[in-house]
């Protein structure tokens, strides 16, 4: 796996250490059983998979590169790079510019920009009619695209899609970056559309077997579907793809849900003229992180502490996951977390900060566990178990947790 030149002080030396630890007695990643760090009074169970994954360190190495290339230039990122507020603050202290909001607003108009500047795509990619714009202005972006080649394998599966005239399902959020981007490439191949659940699909369905009017259709999904969509041929042959992000066991199941739709609709003997077989899109981060998450539940714990951006969607689903067990506190970073005790925290469902008093259980030898999505700093999970030792007044002893914690591991305890 290739290492990455990124800013060292994205480093931290807890969360590297551990690492470290599980790689050498892990080199394959078969092994998706927590790390256990036993300090004295606290616990952190924290999982086996977790932070800057291959397509978040590469953007970040280009983005540092690009600053350092480019003195004296105005240096521009289409959007967010990564959804961590942390990792675009510094780029912004850096310099860098964003021209537009995560929700695709303009910040800045377009008609500013000139040959002689450096716009950066990010990790999500971008659409196709933004990449023709920045060519009609004159501004090259193949030094700096930072697009996760991921995103790119799911663009690629799409063209293949069409190519062999399927319609293309992206199950996926559509105002999501990643989602937007890879709606743009598919529809140059093929007709696509962007469902976001299961009760989407489910929708989608009744319109395939025709159980609801075709007019329905064009309101209930507008603007999630590619122009001139005909009802009557055009989910004849269908293939999903997804945004890198989502979960996969509800991106399998929404594909094994619209198979039976199909088999109901044309029959068992000809089902894959009809259903292309496609395998999951999701990249092996998110495979690995949501099935380290996943492997969490069977540990006992009093809390969980999930670490990322706001609108970070694969952090949402390690949030997901964990709430169906644990009290489950989703932060941004160690700033939340008060010395009295208190926590601030997003709530997900109903789109709002929220206040908690008192999060911490009171009795002696608390066991939380930690974990962080794919744009978050290892640093900024080390920063959060520092605050939560400082409010349980611990004095951390790392270099003896950690020898003891391979200790165990080398042993299998």
């Amino acid at each position: 796996m290739k290492t990455f030149d990124i800013p060292t002080y994205y480093r931290s030396p807890i969360i590297g250490k551990v690492k470290a630890v599980r790689k050498k007695l892990d080199k394959l990643k078969k092994d998706f059983s927590p790390s256990v760090l036993k300090f004295d009074g606290v616990t952190i169970t924290l999982a086996r998979h977790f932070g800057f994954c291959y397509g978040v360190e590469n953007a970040i190495e280009i983005s540092y590169r690009a600053i350092a290339e480019n003195p004296g230039k105005r240096i521009f990122l289409l959007s967010q790079m990564i959804h961590n507020p942390g990792v675009n603050r510094d780029l912004e202290e850096h310099g860098l510019q964003f021209l537009q909001d995560t929700h695709g607003n303009q910040l800045i108009e377009w008609d500013v920009l000139t040959p002689d500047d450096v716009v950066i795509i990010p990790a999500f990619g971008t659409t196709l009619e933004i990449e023709k714009k920045l060519e009609d202005i004159g501004v090259s972006t193949a030094a700096y695209n930072t697009t996760c080649p991921f995103v790119e394998k799911v663009w690629k599966r799409s063209a293949k899609l069409g190519s062999d005239d399927y319609t293309v399902v992206i199950h996926g959020k559509h105002q999501h970056e990643e989602t937007r981007a890879t709606f743009s490439h598919a529809q140059s191949n093929a007709k696509s559309i962007v469902i976001r659940d299961m009760e989407e699909a489910q929708i989608l369905a009744d319109f395939i077997l025709g159980k609801r009017p075709n007019e329905e259709f064009y309101e209930r999904f507008k603007g999630c579907f590619s122009a001139g969509f005909d009802l009557e041929k055009d989910f004849d042959r269908i293939g999903v793809v997804n945004q890198t992000t989502m979960l996969a066991s509800e991106t399998q199941a929404i594909s094994d849900y619209l198979a039976t739709i199909m088999e109901e609709k044309f029959g068992s003997e000809d089902k894959k003229a009809h259903f292309a077989n496609t395998r999951d899109t999701l990249c092996y981060a998110t495979n690995d992180n949501q099935s380290a998450t996943a492997a969490l539940m069977d540990e006992p714990a009093d809390l969980a502490l999930v670490i990322g951006g706001y609108n970070s969607s694969n952090t949402s689903h390690l949030v997901e996951l964990l709430e169906e067990k644990f009290d489950t506190y989703y932060i941004k970073d160690e700033s939340e977390i008060n010395e009295d005790c208190s926590i601030h925290h997003f709530d997900m469902h109903q789109k709002e900060m929220k206040h908690t008093a008192s999060f911490l259980p009171k009795k002696e030898n608390l066991n939380i566990i930690i974990t962080s999505g794919a744009s978050c700093p290892d640093v900024t999970v080390d920063r959060v178990i520092q605050r939560v030792a400082d409010l349980l007044d611990q004095e951390l002893d790392i270099e003896g947790t950690i020898a003891s914690f391979e200790k165990r591991m080398h042993e299998g305890i």
